[in-house]
């Protein structure tokens, strides 16, 4: 058992210095008899930490892991004036950012959340990346909120920043985990709130309506001619009820994919790799056939 509340020992970070000069948190945990280096990419607002449960299981199967923080939230600093608001304007610099990291150190698999999901998919269909494997959790191929899809979420973003609320948080506070909507587990919840309060410097919380805006028109991009010329291996796992991400359209980006495969999940959780253990480990049982 690893212990969630902790720096393990042998994961190193570093900074790594993007091409236009931006500072952004990198970390490699080494295996000791490696079977190639895996790539792990979080979603929005995320920050290493509240995956290393998930990093020792792959380290302990032989793969040495690797990844960042993206560019304006953990440990790679901030963009905008509220640092506990994810802003951007576009999400283009992040897959920029991904394609020079991927370029530096080349994995065999990757393994992505969410957002980091959805800009993994954008890598192997607009920049061409290759790897054995992609496994996507969760990914952001369409929005949810409440009864509102993506269309209607990106008409308020557009108005919000029209009338100049771009930099301005969707929502006060931070919804977080109302209703188990992160996650089932309280424990592993928990977790995330300790990390947040005991190291302020990583936290952040709400987006902002540019970056909702943004996220819309990258979600745009990845129509399905765009995903019928991937042709990397590809697991798609999602909630069949996750309240934040589309289940139909990663259900139909699993059908377009040449090699794709999908497995829907019970219960409405969207961060699958910190769920409770009855659906944790079918996750995790699950990528590991697939990366066999």
């Amino acid at each position: 058992m690893i212990d969630r509340r902790r720096h393990p020992p042998g994961l190193a970070f570093t900074s790594w210095r993007a091409r236009d000069g931006w500072s952004l948190r990198a970390y490699d945990w080494p295996a000791p008899a490696s079977r190639g280096r895996l790539l792990f990419l979080g979603g929005r607002g995320d920050f290493a930490e509240k995956y290393l449960e998930a990093m020792a299981h792959w380290r302990g199967c032989g793969w040495s892991v690797s990844g960042f923080d993206w560019r304006g939230q953990g440990g790679s600093g901030r963009v905008g004036h509220d640092p506990l608001v994810n802003h951007l304007d576009s999400l283009d610099p992040l897959l920029d950012d991904l394609a020079e990291f991927v370029a530096a150190r080349p994995a065999a698999v990757v393994v992505a959340h969410s957002m980091g999901a959805h800009l993994l998919l954008r890598l192997l269909a607009e920049k061409r990346a290759r790897f054995d494997a992609a496994v996507l959790s969760s990914p952001m191929l369409g929005l949810r909120a409440g009864p509102l899809g993506t269309p209607a979420i990106a008409a308020l973003a557009a108005a919000a920043a029209r009338t100049g609320r771009g930099e301005r948080r969707v929502w006060e506070g931070d919804a977080g985990n109302v209703g188990g909507r992160m996650t089932s587990c309280p424990e592993r919840q928990a977790d995330k709130v300790w990390w947040k309060t005991n190291h302020p410097q990583i936290a952040s919380g709400a987006p902002s309506w540019g970056w909702t805006r943004a996220a819309c028109a990258s979600i745009a991009r990845l129509r399905p001619a765009a995903l019928a010329a991937v042709d990397t291996r590809a697991l798609l796992l999602v909630s069949r009820r996750d309240p934040i991400v589309s289940p139909r359209a990663v259900a139909r980006a699993a059908r377009i994919l040449p090699l794709g495969q999908l497995e829907l999940l019970p219960g409405r959780g969207h961060e699958l790799l910190r769920e409770a253990d009855p659906i944790r480990e079918r996750v995790l049982a699950r990528i590991d056939q697939f990366l066999d």
